[in-house]
């Protein structure tokens, strides 16, 4: 089995992503690591809404960019200040605590201590600022665990162009986004990107064994790269085309937050979008798929998910019931 190391040379968030996706396609191959850097962007989670999430006039006037990813979760600001990491992984390797003491062990070689916090975040103590955000993909053969390393990230930029809903914050009881995260270099002035590369390469060779540095152009599929690289930059991808909706139904669970907007015809859901930041990739499709063709009462919406599999399923089915339509 083949432990790899990757290292994008590209800045550009289209471009990034694509590369990790065309690396989880070969996850099977063995445990990866791919470090990379984007600049001045947003990436919003794949059921996202990308106008509710982000400020997105703004963003472009002052020339940043959208990306959406694969992933679940909610939005995030990247610039040049933020390491990102992805770890790919053979489904019998994949062990997200495992992961994560390795982001652990890197950031302990600065003197910082941290603990993870909930499903997806890491915190600095004592004072329980977040600086890595986390979100999964599970494929047949592989799964991917990416996030955010907050090194010396201008906040001021962050808090203008993110604008999750005022329910998320109060869930989270904070009064702001810029409250809840905190730069690596304000608990270790030595800090530098450079470094705390080294300290990743060494904290992931350390729990998986010697790996291999390799260019990402020779090792993986530079066509399926530049096809992944242009449907991301594509408007569909990142906006969709606005819905035209009858009702929009908006709330918030410990999973995440939902909102769905119903197209009826004739007391019946013709159509369903679905935004949701929860770590699920696939629970927006999988509502729109359960409402189509539902009658339109709080009844037969609920009877639809109430018989997943999936617990936040029957939790919204649970929700949905209680609504006056």
């Amino acid at each position: 089995m083949e432990i790899r190391l990757f290292e994008s040379d590209s800045f550009d968030p289209h471009r990034n992503l694509a590369i990790e996706e065309a690396l989880l396609g070969d996850g099977a191959i063995g445990p990866a690591l791919f470090l990379w850097q984007n600049a001045h962007t947003v990436v919003i989670g794949h059921a996202q809404n990308a106008w509710k999430e982000c400020r997105t006039a703004l963003l472009e006037e002052e020339g940043g960019t959208l990306a959406r990813r694969t992933t679940g979760g909610g939005a995030v600001y990247h610039d040049l200040g933020n390491l990102n990491f992805s770890f790919v992984m053979p489904k019998a390797l994949y062990d997200v605590p495992r992961q994560l003491d390795v982001i652990r062990r890197a950031v302990r070689d600065f003197g910082i201590e941290t603990e993870n916090s909930g499903r997806n975040d890491i915190v600095i103590l004592p004072g329980g600022e977040k600086f890595s955000g986390n979100a999964f993909r599970i494929t047949r053969d592989a799964g991917l665990h990416h996030g955010t390393i907050l090194m010396d990230v201008d906040m001021a930029r962050l808090g203008r162009y993110l604008a999750p809903s005022k329910q998320k914050l109060e869930a989270k009881g904070v009064s702001s986004v810029r409250a809840r995260v905190g730069n690596l270099k304000e608990h270790a002035r030595g800090i530098t990107i450079p470094a705390l590369k080294d300290a990743l390469w060494a904290a992931f060779a350390h729990e998986y064994g010697p790996a291999n540095r390799l260019p990402w152009k020779e090792a993986l599929d530079t066509g399926l790269i530049q096809r992944f690289e242009e449907r991301n930059k594509s408007w569909e991808w990142n906006y969709g085309r606005t819905p035209r909706f009858d009702l929009a139904l908006e709330a918030r669970f410990p999973w995440g937050g939902i909102e769905l907007l119903l197209s009826l015809k004739n007391a019946r859901v013709q159509e369903v979008h679905c935004f949701s930041d929860a770590n699920d990739p696939d629970l927006a499709k999988r509502v729109e798929a359960a409402l189509i063709g539902a009658a339109f009462t709080p009844h037969a919406l609920a009877d639809r998910l109430l018989k997943s599999e999936k617990a936040e399923d029957r939790e919204l089915g649970d929700w949905l019931q209680t609504q006056e339509m």
